[in-house]
């Protein structure tokens, strides 16, 4: 292979490899690492930063970012609020994310996220759910969510 094939190789790689979106979540998550190791899991800083990345939101997924928060914050005190690659997450004592909101903004989809990570104790046999799609909070998902983080964390 020629020199120059090689270099057309990598470039097409290069181009083809992530979207803008993608490399936004991994800047994001880069200030977000470094933001971590400066706050040493200050509750306050971790809020703070919650807080403003539910504000750059747009409606729907900034009312229901909010709520979210107030549920998790009430149903779960324990879990430490902060960012995760530009989201609001909460973490348990080790810095380990348990659940997560992800704005339907975020890669332009249809609905919003909510999902729990492999150190949330959601088991149920041999399969359970990880993630939800929210279109809109009402009554009988706030519960749901409720349900789910409290039993995460147990």
């Amino acid at each position: 292979m020629s020199p120059k094939a090689d270099t057309k190789t990598s470039a097409k790689k290069s181009d083809d490899g992530f979207t803008a979106e993608e490399k936004a979540a991994m800047k994001a998550r880069a200030q977000e690492l470094k933001a971590e190791a400066r706050a040493s899991k200050d509750r306050a800083e971790g809020e703070k930063a919650i807080l403003a990345a539910i504000d750059a939101m747009n409606e729907p997924d900034r009312s229901m970012a909010q709520r979210i928060h107030e549920l998790i914050t009430i149903s779960a005190p324990e879990l430490m609020p902060k960012t995760w690659y530009g989201m609001p997450a909460y973490a348990n004592a080790d810095g380990k994310v348990i659940c997560f909101f992800q704005a339907a903004g975020k890669f332009n989809v249809r609905y919003a996220t909510f999902g729990f990570q492999p150190d949330a104790r959601l088991d149920a046999g041999n399969m359970w759910a990880t993630g939800f799609a929210l279109l809109q909070l009402t009554a009988a998902e706030e519960e749901q969510i409720k349900t789910l983080v409290k039993k995460a964390v147990s």
